[in-house]
Order: structure tokens, then sequence, then C-alpha cells
């Protein structure tokens, strides 16, 4: 991967991140706690400055619960893959009960020829 995507990804991945430890509630230190790294370090996964270690984003998404599909669709171009993440994001806003459905109706839909 070039220099340039890679610095593009570091800054898409900050941006998210930030926004999911504030939604969480969690500042820089408490976070950096969590995740057993500097707090500095973590600013600068946040401004896009530092990459980021496969290990350590996994860690964040684990702690944050974001899902891959939230941290690469930006990153996408495949109209398929494209639709299977719209579908995941929609269907990660229903209850429990709703979701129940839906894997049933997904279920018959597979099995119909």
């Amino acid at each position: 991967m070039n220099s340039e995507v890679k610095s593009e990804m570091d800054k898409v991945f900050g941006i998210i991140l930030k926004h999911y430890r504030n939604k969480s509630g969690y500042t820089q230190a408490e976070l950096s706690e969590k995740l057993g790294i500097s707090e500095k370090y973590v600013s600068r996964i946040e401004t896009g400055i530092g990459g980021i270690s496969k290990e350590t984003l996994t860690k964040y998404m684990n702690i944050l619960g974001i899902s891959p599909n939230k941290m690469y669709k930006d990153f996408i171009n495949n109209p398929r893959i494209k639709a299977e993440i719209e579908v995941s994001e929609k269907i990660s806003e229903l209850s429990t009960e709703k979701l129940e459905i839906i894997l049933e109706m997904t279920k018959m839909l597979k099995d119909l020829k």
C-alpha cells in the first residue's frame, strides 16, 4: 500500500475512533489505560498523525464497539460489498426482536430456488 493511501486511511480511522471514544464517554487518558498505550499515542492516532497497528485497532474496535464495516466502508468501492455494508448498518439499528425476524426471513430467502 502506498504511503498516500495509508495516510488517508490513518486520518479516516482517527476521525472514526475519536467519534466513538467521545460517544462512549471516554477521555483519551481513560482509553489509553484500557488499550495499554500512552495517551500521546491515542492523540496521534485520533489526529491521523500516527499509524495504528492491527492489534491496537482491534482493541479499539472491541472496547468501543465499532464494527469493521464502520472502519472500512469509506474505502470500499465494490458495489456488492457496499450494498452488504448498507444492509448491515440498517440491521444494526433494529431491536433484537426485529433482528430475529430479519434472520428468519434471510433463511427463507436462502432456501428459495
